[in-house]
């Protein structure tokens, strides 16, 4: 019933399913991932701005996905033209073109991978090698069209075209089922009411340390600074990382916070990103004390 109304037969739908967790759970991959993932770090640290770039912190949402579509893109059309007569210098042009494109693309998705969970990373891990030797066949199918072996460049074409399917495949499942590059607090506004909230007294925010608190069933992050009391969603729209677990400090004499999973950092007055690998801003709350109490309100809440 399950693989019918998804459209796969049952069996295949279970190899699916086999597969991936088989992928997921394989940490054998961990003595790749923790090096790679360390030493793509180290170079981000050292290029922080155009880490976030590459993050796609200015857009609000990662770069990855978007910076795919070119590479995918011309060499779908090339696969389309191999079966039309007499496209001429066209298909290898858009080769060319793919093979270009797909540098600035891996290292948008690297940047990503770095900060994900073991098990995400793992399936990245096989996502990477896919694309990787479907851009190795494109490069060959490309070298062997401009020496006159259409033949030849058209197998490999199609070889690398079935490589970036399956990493394709492999990417969606990474996004979509594993949820990276999500915004992982995107359901708070439809779970926190509506209005005022209670929150606490005052006098239970000590001044300087991020508390954690429940506005309903949502989780917050307070923070008293003085007079001013920042409250913004304490789950990290990167991961999920408790905020009341990290670092609160200034950067650029503005009040932060930053997650102490993956080292992102908002701004406390209003939860914009000031750096990543989180692309979405944290649900700010508006604050008033009356009588002794903190009082909390999500605009857009309900």
């Amino acid at each position: 019933m399950v693989g019918r109304a998804s459209g796969l037969p049952g069996p295949l739908q279970s190899a699916l399913e086999r597969g991936m967790r088989a992928i997921e759970d394989a940490s054998l991959l961990d003595r790749v991932n923790g090096p790679l993932a360390e030493a793509v770090r180290k170079v981000a640290e050292k290029q922080p701005r155009i880490a976030d770039v590459l993050h796609g912190v200015p857009v609000g949402h990662p770069l990855h996905p978007a910076m795919v579509l070119v590479p995918v893109g011309t060499w779908t059309s090339a696969a389309v033209l191999d079966l039309v007569p007499r496209t001429g210098p066209a298909v290898p042009v858009l080769i060319a073109t793919g093979v270009l494109s797909a540098g600035p693309a891996a290292a948008a998705g690297l940047v990503d991978w770095a900060e994900l969970h073991p098990q995400q990373q793992r399936v990245g891990l096989v996502h990477a090698v896919s694309n990787t030797a479907g851009l190795a066949l494109y490069t060959a199918s490309l070298v062997a069209r401009l020496r006159g072996h259409g033949a030849t460049g058209r197998a490999l074409s199609y070889a690398g075209f079935g490589a970036v399917m399956a990493g394709g495949f492999l990417g969606g499942h990474l996004s979509y089922r594993q949820a990276a590059g999500a915004n992982h607090v995107e359901d708070v506004p439809h779970i926190v009411p509506p209005g005022w909230h209670d929150l606490c007294a005052i006098d239970d925010l000590p001044e300087g340390r991020p508390v954690r608190r429940l506005v309903g069933e949502a989780p917050v992050v307070a923070v008293r600074r003085g007079k001013a009391i920042d409250v913004l969603a304490d789950k990290c729209s990167h991961l999920s990382g408790p905020l009341h677990e990290g670092r609160v400090h200034d950067v650029d004499g503005e009040a932060c916070i930053t997650c102490p999973w993956h080292g992102s950092t908002f701004r406390l007055d209003d939860g914009d990103v000031v750096a990543g690998p989180a692309t979405a801003p944290q649900p700010s709350f508006d604050v008033r004390v009356d009588a002794g109490r903190v009082q909390v309100r999500l605009p857009g809440a309900g």
